[in-house]
């Protein structure tokens, strides 16, 4: 059976979250517009930096709880690394929608805000509700999509 254009982009950003180098959460990201793909991000280490696959996961090293403390994570969140890959290559998400495995958290919230998205779509909820609370006061429509969550 067909999937609909929301079970297309979804599928493709838990393929993209295989790439993430992560040990707690395989997150993918993919930002679309007019049915077309603009970018896509995963999560992982800085550039040139060491993954935590490779040297493992400071948060877990000190039991920081899921959701808090997002300066303590090396990654860089799949959200941030598809705005990221947009803006290197002179492509506008402006009016956009994010199709993301996990909820965005209150950084990439404010990213997302400010980089004019439209619309974000995401599978599993993210313990960060004031992300959502500042989706809903900026005018950024929010949909949840499980079946798409890795």
């Amino acid at each position: 059976m067909r999937p609909t254009i929301d079970e297309y982009f979804m599928e493709l950003a838990c393929i993209v979250a295989k790439r993430s180098t992560c040990l707690r959460n395989q997150v993918g990201a993919v930002i679309v517009k007019d049915k077309r793909i603009l970018s896509t991000g995963y999560n992982g280490a800085p550039r040139n930096l060491p993954h935590c696959l490779d040297i493992g996961c400071i948060r877990e090293q000190n039991n920081i709880a899921s959701g808090t403390r997002h300066e303590l994570c090396r990654a860089v969140h799949a959200e941030q690394n598809a705005i990221i890959q947009a803006a290197l290559h002179g492509v506008s998400i402006e009016n956009a929608t994010l199709y993301c495995t996990h909820q965005p958290c209150i950084l990439c919230a404010k990213m997302l805000i400010n980089s004019n998205i439209e619309k974000v779509v995401f599978g599993t909820v993210y313990p960060d509700t004031e992300a959502l609370k500042f989706f809903e006061k900026a005018g950024v429509r929010v949909e949840q999509f499980p079946q798409g969550s890795p």
